[in-house]
C-alpha cells in the first residue's frame, strides 16, 4: 500500500490517482476531509482503491495513530510526503509566527510521517520514502525565505534517512519541481494580481527555460518511477523537475 500526505488536491491528488491506476491501494492523509474524500471517489470511479484519512501532519500523535490504524490492514510499501504550505516573504517581512508555521508543516510534518512509517517498513523488510521538495531548496528565489529554508531541510532529511536505512532496504529520494500548474497557482494569481492573472501566469510560466509550468501528472509520473522496482538502484537522490530552471537560465 502507498500513503500520500496532502493527497486531496494538486500534486498529491495526481500522485494518488496515478499510483491507484497502477494497482496500488492508496491511503490519503489530508487535513481537508472533503478534498481527501473527493480524491478517493475519483479513484474509485476509475476502478482504483483509495481510503481517506483526516490527518494533521503537524500533530505527531495524530500521525502515529493513522499509521498504526492502516498498518493493521497490510504492509506500508511507500510513503510520499507531499503535505505542505507556501509562503512569500524575505527574512525581514517573515514574522516569527509565519516562520514557525512553515517549520511545523513543511519540516516537522515530514519528520512526523517518516518517523511513524520507518518502524513499520523496517519490520516488514523495507520500503520507499519519497519527499516532495522544490528547486527553492537549492536555488536562490526572491521572497521565499521561509519556504526555501523548509525545502532545503527536506533535501537534507532525505539524504540522512537514505543513508541511515540502507541496511534496512529502505530507499529515500526527493523530487524538486519548479513551478507546477495547480489550483494553488490560479488562486494565488487571482488573489494577488486581480485583472492581470493571464499576464502574470505567462510570466511565471516562462521563467522556466522550457517555456511552461509542469503539469501535476508529470510530477506523478516521476514519483511512480522512483517508487517502483525499476528504480531499485536509486536512493539518496534529489531529482529536479524544473524545465531547465537550474542549469539552462541565462
Amino acid at each position: 500500500m502507498a500513503v500520500v500526505t496532502g493527497g486531496g488536491s494538486g500534486i498529491g491528488r495526481a500522485i494518488a490517482e496515478m499510483f491507484a491506476a497502477h494497482g496500488a491501494a492508496v491511503h490519503i492523509f489530508d487535513v481537508n476531509d472533503a478534498a481527501a474524500t473527493e480524491t478517493c471517489q475519483q479513484i474509485a470511479s476509475t476502478g482504483g482503491t483509495a481510503s481517506p484519512h483526516r490527518c494533521d501532519v503537524t500533530n505527531p500523535a495524530d500521525v502515529q495513530a493513522r499509521f498504526d490504524e492502516i498498518v493493521r490492514g497490510g504492509r506500508i510499501h511507500i510513503l510520499i510526503n507531499n503535505a505542505g504550505i507556501s509562503h512569500i516573504g524575505t527574512v525581514e517581512s517573515t514574522t516569527p509566527e509565519e516562520f514557525d508555521r512553515v517549520i511545523q508543516v513543511n519540516i516537522k510534518g515530514y519528520y512526523n510521517c517518516m518517523r511513524a512509517a520507518v518502524g513499520h517498513m523496517k519490520s516488514a523488510g523495507g520500503g520507499v520514502i519519497l519527499n516532495m521538495a522544490s528547486i527553492a531548496g537549492s536555488a536562490g528565489l526572491p521572497d521565499r525565505f521561509a519556504y526555501s529554508m523548509s525545502k532545503g531541510a527536506v533535501v537534507a532529511m532525505t539524504y540522512s534517512v537514505a543513508r541511515d536505512y540502507l541496511a534496512h532496504n529502505i530507499r529515500c529520494n526527493c523530487i524538486s519541481p519548479a513551478r507546477v500548474h495547480t489550483p494553488f497557482v490560479d488562486n494565488y494569481l487571482a488573489k494577488n494580481y486581480p485583472g492581470h492573472e493571464h499576464e502574470m501566469f505567462e510570466k511565471l510560466a516562462h521563467s522556466q527555460p522550457i517555456g511552461r509550468m509542469a503539469e501535476p501528472r508529470e510530477v506523478a509520473s516521476l514519483a511512480l518511477f522512483l517508487c517502483s522496482d525499476e528504480a531499485a538502484f536509486i536512493t539518496g537522490a534529489d531529482y529536479p523537475l524544473d524545465g531547465g530552471f537550474c542549469n539552462l537560465r541565462g
